[in-house]
């Protein structure tokens, strides 16, 4: 997997030793198990999805994540971007809006090694003010705009990574938060994501 990675233009050496050490057939059902590691997303429940590993790494790539750096992730989902940018020594924060999932997340088979992950239910659009601020964030879900919470929650010279949806795609838009409160924006490729909804759903 991390032979196509390369293939498809990640350069990242830490980004793919995270990928490469870390079994995705655990963050998925068993009916998976033999093409856990094709680079194709799958579903996990709650019409929510596990990325596609070429898009978890093309994030974590632009995120330029350094060891201790203190991550805020919108969307935990299956747990499989937390856990690349824990294995690269960050401080990950995570948002899930579902109930279940985040239930669910509570029995996540890597805890106790990754106890740099720390797991909230709520909505993502509002962040974590409490524990901000934050060296990066990353929205793994296609954003209707740029939440201006989570731009708050950013250290000045941070980055957000952050799909916005511009109708049948996203594009990844790397923001850099600039001294004033406002940021800079760096466009790269189109993707797919589930959209990113406001509020909690399963009360």
């Amino acid at each position: 997997m991390v032979a196509l990675l390369r293939e498809k233009g990640i350069t990242d050496e830490n980004v793919l030793t995270a990928i490469n050490n870390i079994p995705r057939h655990f963050f998925l059902d068993s009916a998976f198990d033999k093409i856990a590691y094709e680079d194709r997303a799958f579903p996990i429940g709650e019409d929510q999805t596990i990325s596609q590993p070429y898009t978890v790494a093309y994030q974590t790539q632009l995120l330029e994540i350094k060891p201790n750096d203190k991550v805020l992730e919108i969307g935990t989902g299956s747990v499989y971007q937390a856990s690349v940018l824990a294995e690269m020594g960050a401080k990950v924060f995570t948002i899930e809006r579902q109930k279940k999932l985040y239930e669910k997340n509570k029995n996540f088979i890597f805890k106790s090694k990754y106890r740099n992950i720390k797991f909230f239910y709520g909505d993502g659009f509002m962040g974590l003010p409490t524990y901000a601020p934050f060296d990066k964030v990353i929205i793994t879900a296609a954003a209707p705009y740029v939440p201006p919470r989570l731009i708050e929650q950013l250290k000045v010279g941070g980055y957000m990574v952050i799909p916005v949806d511009l109708g049948p795609f996203q594009q990844m838009l790397r923001l850099t938060k600039l001294a004033d409160g406002s940021y800079s924006e760096e466009r790269f490729d189109n993707f797919s994501f589930v959209p990113m909804l406001e509020g909690r759903s399963g009360n």
